[in-house]
């Protein structure tokens, strides 16, 4: 079993640069991080890599398995920004354990972005 927290999530998409910006717009709080000389970067966003990378034959783009959550406040106003941003609905509103809603949007690659609110916050 791992001894620490998540530390990267890897977002694969055709074209990495216009997706880190996507993100970056997504994500308004994370700071950009530029690796030279190609100039290939991720977003940290709380002590998290968001890892945007081309996709390929082996990992492509879109929703496959795998969908990473993030608690929001304002689940259906955070819902309006992405979709404002370009973003899919792709699943929900839906109930889950503990009462918690949860909503799963698309980026513009086909990604899944899973948001989640706390039952105390509905």
């Amino acid at each position: 079993m791992p001894d620490s927290s998540i530390v990267a999530v890897m977002i694969h998409a055709s074209d990495w640069r216009a997706a880190t910006a996507w993100y970056a717009q997504a994500f308004p709080r994370a700071r950009r991080v530029v690796h030279e000389p190609d100039d290939f970067g991720h977003l940290q966003h709380d002590g998290l890599s968001l890892e945007i990378v081309p996709s390929d034959a082996k990992v492509g783009q879109g929703p496959a398995g795998t969908v990473v959550y993030w608690h929001v406040s304002d689940l259906p106003g955070e819902v309006q920004r992405l979709t404002a941003l370009g973003a899919r609905l792709y699943r929900g509103p839906m109930v889950i354990e503990g009462g918690e809603w949860i909503y799963q949007v698309q980026d513009p690659w086909d990604n899944c972005i899973g948001l989640r609110q706390p039952a105390s916050l509905v």
